[in-house]
């Protein structure tokens, strides 16, 4: 009896000198994640400083592909998923609260004025319980039909990202970026861009049709002068929606609109046309109208509202629609 209780001791004292050793061994393995991830957050920083402040195309470039790949050998990194880069606002880093997938993406200008977009995807993989990382190489100037084209990262409309809306319908999470590039010296571009991983894959898709009856839509492309200002931008508010009903009044029929208040999640934005008569399908003449737009989400589609009109959750606060307030481009890189 006293071997076997002897026995038991051991075995015990084993299993806790193991859960020590493997407790050890992944507090380690950490520690030099971060000691390499600290490295190449310190070597990526002045490249960084080249690309937004070198004085030539050439500089900026070289220093861009070394960031680059630098990058890329960073995201490969083991755990790199959970790093917290610090690249303040010249780098956007935007990731779903799900953990599905992070999106990275950068610009580089030219002395012309032209913008090209860089970035990856660092997304879940399912089968391999791991985060797989795709380069996004920006197409922008081969693509034709714009809004009508589903893309993958080799051929990827850039864009740098500046908000990530998450959204469910049945269970079903749906992902919708909103995004800014400044093109060239007379335009620039904002679009609203759902990605989408099919299931089983950790392959990013962009444009989706997730735009109700609107049928080959797979994302909105705003186009116009670089001297404008126009805002695109998500929100959740308080909407008055109107449904039709058959009454029965005076001993006949009638329909009527019957109100209703409901909490929905919204993209406004700023409806844009051309400054004069004429210059139709010429966007460094589109401006704002003065008349806001939005884009909100029933029944797991995106719905054009051109009357929507956001109310707060008080009904006493309940005010007139305001314009948005109208905040220049956060990566812009005028010179």
């Amino acid at each position: 009896m006293q071997k076997k209780d002897n026995n038991k001791a051991v075995a015990m004292v084993l299993k806790s000198v193991l859960v020590i050793v493997i407790l050890t061994v992944v507090s380690t393995a950490q520690a030099q994640n971060r000691d390499v991830m600290s490295a190449y957050q310190r070597n990526m920083q002045p490249l960084l400083e080249k690309i937004v402040g070198a004085p030539t195309d050439n500089e900026r470039y070289n220093a861009n592909e070394l960031f680059v790949q630098m990058f890329d050998e960073a995201l490969h990194v083991e755990e790199s998923f959970h790093w917290k880069w610090n690249f303040g606002s010249t780098v956007s880093i935007l990731t779903s609260s799900d953990r599905q997938f992070r999106i990275i993406t950068w610009p580089v200008v030219r002395d012309n004025g032209e913008y090209e977009c860089f970035g990856f995807v660092q997304s879940y993989n399912a089968k391999t319980e791991q985060y797989d990382v795709y380069q996004l190489h920006d197409k922008s100037d081969e693509l034709i039909s714009t809004d009508e084209v589903v893309l993958d990262p080799d051929n990827w409309l850039g864009s740098v990202y500046q908000e990530l809306i998450e959204t469910k319908y049945e269970g079903k999470i749906s992902y919708t970026l909103i995004g800014w590039t400044g093109v060239n010296a007379l335009i620039q571009r904002k679009v609203i861009e759902p990605i989408l991983f099919r299931s089983n894959s950790s392959r990013p898709q962009f444009g989706q049709a997730l735009f109700r009856r609107e049928k080959n839509l797979r994302r909105v492309v705003f186009e116009y002068s670089r001297n404008a200002m126009v805002n695109v931008r998500f929100d959740e508010q308080t909407i008055r929606t109107y449904e039709n009903k058959k009454v029965k009044k005076k001993g006949r029929t009638i329909n009527v609109q019957v109100p209703h208040e409901e909490k929905a999640k919204m993209i406004i934005f700023d409806e844009i046309a051309p400054m004069l008569p004429g210059m139709e399908g010429l966007p460094q003449y589109y401006v704002p109208t003065g008349t806001e737009m939005a884009y909100i989400f029933l029944n797991g589609r995106w719905e054009l509202r051109d009357n929507a009109q956001g109310r707060l959750s008080d009904p006493k606060l309940n005010k007139e629609f305001e314009p948005i307030h109208k905040d220049a481009p956060a990566y812009d890189m005028n010179r």
